[in-house]
């Protein structure tokens, strides 16, 4: 973990969430600017600064995430008929917090192409 991040510190209960989902390798928790009516952060308690800065290592747990993607959207009824997952990976490509994350949205249609 990095001493000086947010998502790192959230994991260790430093900064107070509305957690959704946790095992021993992944976080989930609700955004606190939701850009849809259901939109959920889900990030590995392992600092990883993002998708660019990955190994392959990280391959077993970055697909576990897609995996746990699907079941925390089956416990909300607004994602029944779809759901985005969406990762930004670095500043052009809209990343603001330099730990690794997947934006988990639903709750309305979404358009296409995205931003």
């Amino acid at each position: 973990m990095s001493e000086n991040c947010l998502f790192c510190k959230i994991t260790k209960g430093e900064i107070p969430s509305y957690k959704v989902y946790e095992d021993e390798e992944v976080f989930a928790f609700r955004d606190i600017n939701p850009q849809a009516p259901v939109h959920v952060l889900i990030i590995p308690k392992k600092h990883i600064g993002g998708l660019n800065t990955t190994s392959e290592e990280d391959e077993r747990i970055l697909g576990n995430i897609q995996i746990i993607a699907s079941k925390i959207a089956k416990q909300f009824t607004e994602m029944k008929d779809g759901f985005r997952l969406v990762n930004n990976c670095g500043a052009d490509g809209g990343q603001t917090v330099f730990h690794i994350h997947y934006h988990l949205l639903g709750g309305r249609v979404f358009g296409w192409p995205p931003g």
